[in-house]
Parts: structure tokens; sequence; C-alpha cells
């Protein structure tokens, strides 16, 4: 009897302890929706509040035009992110210049210093003096038979106007040219000046200007160490002896990008071949007068004709970004050709085009909101822009200068680079009396 009662009370026992853990379990569950409860209500009110604020923007917004509507959100988007930007520029700008400046100088001018030429080019119009002022007579010829068989066999215009004892040659092909002045030149020596003699002292000059350019290209290979190019290819760049960009004789230009490519080349460990023959034939598309299309383009096209390797044609195909570079090697072609173009004395152009140039590089920076001014210098290679500090702040005019570069490199067409330096200057005054 007593031992049942026992087990009983313990079996209550038992019962009682579960009844308190499980009240225990039931609490804590209670603590927890309540809990849930509370957060689900705030979100509840966060939600309504927002669905206010979208309500009340929808209502704005219904009163906007479609263009009103784009433009305010472009306005705020451009005013969250601005900051952002300018501290990203500023960060990769800070870290370049302090990994790569000191180097990159070092590099650049040992490149320079490599590849000094000694190469004086020629600016000047063609001409031949004449032994006395009747030859002009003799060079037009009955009815003008003479120099319409001169100018139809060279393609050059005579002027036998320009002044006493002088005939101009005129033509946009400095090898036309070149081979219309010893062709004359001969005549004017022989006497006998007619159609006949014409043509075959055209087709002489022509000859020997063929003899000229592949001696002129050959010398060209060997100063830069190119010794498998296909003759063809020599006789081509032998054409850069009587041409000319931008002022610039094309032959010195070619000697002295490869200079600096070669020296670039060794600096950083890049295929000194791929190099050195990407810069000797990254320009020779431009003495291409007989096709079509640009000067990259018809450059391509012809290397793939003569099977030059793949690597050298990218060197040539984007050493004007009109690709996206794809090897270092193409890198350091288009970094060489800057260079070359870009140092003082190496070009000039037009003075019309030059100033016509600038005042655009003037006007694109003024047309910026909060620019007061605008000055290119330096030959045009830097533009100074000044900032109204009450208009944009330090981060703003960043962008300013970023959204200018831009412009400038999508719209305008100049030889080597322009900087565009922003200045944002805040000037306080107090007097005291």
């Amino acid at each position: 009897m007593n031992q049942r009662l026992l087990d009983q009370q313990t079996a209550f026992d038992q019962k009682e302890h579960e009844l308190v853990r499980q009240d225990a379990v039931l609490s804590e569950k209670e603590r927890y929706l309540t809990k849930l409860e509370q957060e689900t209500r705030r979100d509840e009110e966060a939600n309504e509040k927002l669905k206010k604020r979208l309500v009340d923007k929808l209502e704005e917004v219904g009163s906007m035009t479609r263009e009103q509507a784009r433009e305010q959100l472009l306005q705020a988007v451009e005013k969250r992110s601005a900051k952002d930007i300018a501290l990203k520029i500023k960060a990769t700008e800070e870290q370049a210049n302090e990994e790569a400046d000191e180097k990159a100088k070092e590099i650049l001018v040992d490149a320079m210093r490599h590849a000094a030429t000694d190469y004086v080019a020629e600016y000047a119009v063609s001409t031949v003096e004449l032994p006395s002022e009747d030859i002009k007579g003799r060079l037009i010829g009955k009815e003008g038979r003479n120099i319409r068989t001169f100018e139809r066999a060279t393609g050059v215009d005579l002027d036998l106007d320009e002044q006493p004892g002088v005939v101009r040659l005129s033509s946009f092909d400095s090898v036309r040219r070149e081979v219309a002045r010893q062709a004359l030149k001969r005549l004017i020596a022989d006497g006998r000046i007619q159609p006949t003699r014409i043509e075959e002292y055209v087709t002489r000059a022509k000859q020997d200007i063929d003899k000229v350019m592949f001696e002129e290209g050959k010398k060209l290979c060997l100063a830069v160490g190119a010794f498998n190019v296909p003759h063809e290819l020599m006789a081509i760049l032998g054409r850069f002896k009587y041409r000319s960009s931008y002022g610039q004789n094309m032959i010195a230009h070619t000697l002295e990008e490869t200079k600096i490519g070669l020296s670039l080349a060794h600096e950083v460990n890049a295929d000194v071949d791929t190099v050195r023959l990407g810069c000797l034939l990254h320009d020779i598309g431009k003495v291409i007068t007989d096709e079509e299309g640009s000067h990259v383009d018809l450059g391509v096209k012809l290397l793939k004709k003569y099977n030059l390797p793949q690597s050298v044609i990218d060197c040539v195909a984007q050493h004007h970004e009109d690709t996206a570079f794809t090897t270092k090697e193409a890198i350091l072609v288009y970094i060489a050709d800057a260079i070359s173009g870009a140092r003082p004395g190496a070009r000039f152009e037009n003075y019309d085009e030059y100033v016509k140039r600038l005042d655009t590089m003037e006007t694109i920076a003024k047309n910026f909101k909060g620019v007061s001014e605008a000055y290119a210098i330096q030959a045009g290679r830097e533009l100074r822009v000044l900032i109204d500090p009450q208009q944009l702040n330090d981060d703003e005019a960043v962008v300013v200068a970023d959204k200018i570069r831009d412009r400038i490199k999508n719209e305008m067409t100049y030889p080597g680079t322009v900087t565009v330096n922003v200045i944002r200057e805040v000037r306080a005054s107090a007097v005291a009396s």
C-alpha cells in the first residue's frame, strides 16, 4: 500500500515538473510572438509612411511631362553620385601618381634620350628655277599641248605665273610632285620640250623615284634593326621620305617612334620584335593614296596581304585607340607614337586651323555650369579652367574636369594630348578699421 502511494507521488512529481517546463516554453514563445508582433507593427508603420511618400511623389510627377520627370531623376542621381565619383577619381589618381609617376618619368626620359635623331624635314613648296623666261612659253607649247601632257602624265599642276624665273609644282601627293620636279629639270636641260619627250622623261623619273624610295625604305628598316620586312613593304616605307604628317617628316617620326618604343619594350619586358615592327609600320597606310579608307584600315589591310604576324597587325590597328588594346605591345606603340608627335617642335599646323582648334577647346569648357573662364595654353596642350566657387564645390570640380576631358576627346581632333586643369579658388577678405 505504501509502495503504491510512493509510486503515485513520484509520477505526480514528474508530471508537475513537465508542466512547469512546458509553461516556461510557452512563456518564451509568447515573448517571441510579442516581439514579432511589435516588429511587424513597426514595419507596417514604415510601409505606410513609404506608401504615403510614393503617393505624394506620384501626385507630383503626375503634373510633369516625361522630359521634366526624366530631368529631375537625372539630377537626383547625379547629385547623389557626384561625391562618390569624385572620391573614386581622386583615389585612383593619387594611387597611380604615387606608384607610377617617378618610374614613368625615368623610363620616358631614357626612351626619348635614345630616340635623338638628326633629320631635317623638307617643308618647302616644290619649285624649279628656269634659266630664262622664254622657257615658260615652250613649257606651255602650241595651244597648251605641252603643259596639258605634263600635267596629265604627272598628276601635278604647273603654275607658271607665281613669280619670274620659277615654276611652281602643286600636288597633295609629294611623290608625284618629286617625279614632276625631276622630269621638269631634265626637260629644261634637254631643251627638246614636246609631248613624246615629256612622257619619256616622266617615265624615267618615276623609275628613278621608285629606286630611291626602295633604298630609303631599306635604310629605314636597317636603321631600326628590322631585317625581315618584305621588299614590297620596304618600297612603300620609302614613300615616307616624301610625306609629312602635321609637318613632321614621316621617316624622322617613324625612326624616332621606333627608338622610343624599343626602349620602352626593354623596360617592361615586352616582345621587342613586335614593338619594332609595330612602330615601323604603324603609319604605312598614310602613303597609300589610291584606295579609300582611314590610314589605320589601309595599313591593316596591307599587312594582312603580306602575312605579317597578327600581333604586329594589332599594334597598327590599335595605335589610335580605334579598337581596344589587346596586348601591352600595342599600348607601347601607342605611347611611343604620342611621345614622338607631342614633343615641342615636332609638328606644326596651319595657323588658322590652330587658332580655330584652341577656340573650340575653350568654348567646350565654358559651356559647363560653374565655369567662369577657360584658357588654352602651351600651344593647346593644356586647358586651364577657372571655376566659380559659389556654384561648384571641390568634388563637383573634379567631375567637371572629367566631363570636359571626355568632350574634347570625343569631339575634337588634335595631335598629342590635352591636359585639363580645373582651378577652384576661394578668396576671403576682411577690413579692419
